[in-house]
């Protein structure tokens, strides 16, 4: 069988990578303790599954053709004990110096009185890269964030899948959930169909392809001159620049934080104002970050404010999550000069409504499908450059991850709250993934913990914003 070779954006995910800017994905969750043992008995478990599931089992490793390229195979040495880890939180904690934040109802309870936030450890770990000559993934059972409850944080490598892969294969490690059918990603590989050979069959494929290459063509054309009028970054607030690591620096520093809302006010204030849910949590940001900045002493930008990055899955609707990433994105002015709340949403309904009206594959947000255009040696030996244009770009991700109305568990304990946490891009301090569960709305904060060290009170501005934003329209 020939090798799966990685696709374009995800080969493009593996190369950017550096020690300071690692390139994976992360999901923090918090559960409830079914005993004292309990994450001891989630560690055997997770071990005992990921070796019966292929797509954790494969590992990346360059080819010699297409020169640049890289694919997937087996890790014939794959042991489970370099992949999943039992930390007690307290000392990762003291020993990595990490820092944390958590708000809201369910952050709040996540650690009890006097015990330590599993957020305290995960901003260390997000910081350390993963094994590359391994299968591009870990899980850390901390264990002792509280009394009744433990913390399991998910590593999986950008280039492995996007956020839907993600869960896809979190799931197979949970217990088993008969209404969330595994996708390719678990199930490993698929066997690729055989073209038909021979010249005629060539010749007929010929004028689709030509049809096609063109079309590829002018797209790829359009979305460079959208990046192009994007133009560089306007008024953007110095809170959101991080320092340009110098030659040869290590893994950076990061910290993180939660946020839980109650989805019946974001329902709330969808309901009066219009627009989608996903307008909402989008706007909650963008108040956020103009009380942050307020807070900090930080000067508002005036007129255009700072660019976000919204990732689109272009995964058809009903299919399942497969290996790999299908990514297309939408770039947004947020509103953070207005200081209404209500103007602010209908600023962001409108910026997405534009969005949505061109298309995922239209503007300077789908840049990643610029990837398909790039030959693997461009993305072997361009990859550090790449790296340094995001900043150029956008300003800040924010990117919503959704979650199968279904309740996890692990061995018996119940998935009480999921936090998603995305990669910083080279140049960007801070990185905001959102996610509902069990009628929760879940922020997960990711930052350069130097060049925002109050990520707690970014986390609080969100909860001042959802209370002021349900006194506005109540």
């Amino acid at each position: 069988m020939s090798p799966e070779h990685l696709s374009p954006l995800d080969l493009a995910f593996w190369r950017i990578e550096s020690a300071a800017h690692p390139m994976h994905l992360g999901a923090l969750a918090v559960l409830s303790a079914d005993g004292p043992d309990a994450a001891a008995r989630a560690a055997a478990l997770l071990a005992e599954r990921c070796a019966g599931l292929p797509g954790l089992r494969r590992r990346i490793h360059d080819v010699l053709l297409p020169v640049g390229a890289a694919a997937w195979s087996p890790d014939p040495d794959f042991d489970p004990a370099r992949h999943v880890f039992l930390t007690d939180a307290a000392a990762a904690a003291a020993r990595t110096g990490g820092s944390a934040a958590g708000t809201g109802a369910a952050g709040a309870g996540a650690a009890g009185a006097g015990a330590v936030d599993p957020r305290a450890a995960a901003g260390p770990l997000m910081a350390r890269p993963l094994d590359r000559t391994r299968p591009p993934w870990e899980a850390h059972v901390l264990a002792g964030p509280g009394p009744d409850s433990f913390a399991v944080l998910f590593k999986f490598h950008h280039a492995l899948a996007d956020g839907l892969g993600a869960l896809a294969l979190a799931a197979g490690l949970f217990d088993r959930q008969p209404p969330f059918a595994p996708g390719p990603a678990l199930r490993g590989p698929a066997r690729p169909v055989p073209a038909p050979r021979g010249p005629g069959a060539a010749l007929r494929r010929l004028p689709g392809v030509f049809a096609s290459r063109v079309h590829d063509l002018g797209q790829a054309l359009e979305i460079g001159a959208a990046v192009a009028r994007a133009g560089l970054p306007l008024g953007v607030p110095d809170a959101l620049v991080a320092a340009e690591p110098g030659p040869g620096a290590g893994a950076g520093s990061r910290s993180v934080a939660g946020l839980a809302l109650d989805l019946d006010e974001v329902n709330l204030i969808r309901k009066a104002a219009g627009g989608t849910v996903n307008d909402v949590l989008i706007a909650l940001v963008a108040g956020a970050l103009r009380r942050w900045l307020a807070e900090r002493g930080d000067p508002l930008p005036r007129g255009a404010g700072p660019r976000a990055l919204i990732p689109v899955s272009r995964r058809r609707p009903g299919a399942a999550p497969g290996a790999g990433n299908r990514l297309s994105g939408y770039l947004l002015r947020l509103p953070l000069a207005e200081g209404d709340p209500l103007r602010r949403l209908y600023a962001v309904r409108a910026g997405m409504d534009r969005n949505k009206e061109a298309g995922p594959a239209r503007g300077a947000g789908a840049v990643a499908l610029l990837a398909d255009h790039v030959h693997p040696l461009g993305h072997r030996l361009g990859g550090p450059l790449v790296a340094q244009a995001a900043r150029l770009l956008y300003d800040i991700l924010v990117t919503s991850v959704p979650l199968p109305g279904l309740t996890f568990t692990l061995g018996g304990s119940t998935v009480r709250e999921v936090y998603p946490l995305a990669p910083l891009a080279r140049g960007q301090s801070l990185a905001i993934a959102v996610s509902t569960y069990k009628g929760t709305v879940h922020y997960g904060l990711v930052a350069d913990a130097a060049a925002v060290p109050d990520l707690a009170a970014l986390a609080g501005a969100l909860r001042a914003e959802l209370d002021a934003f349900v006194r506005e329209v109540s």
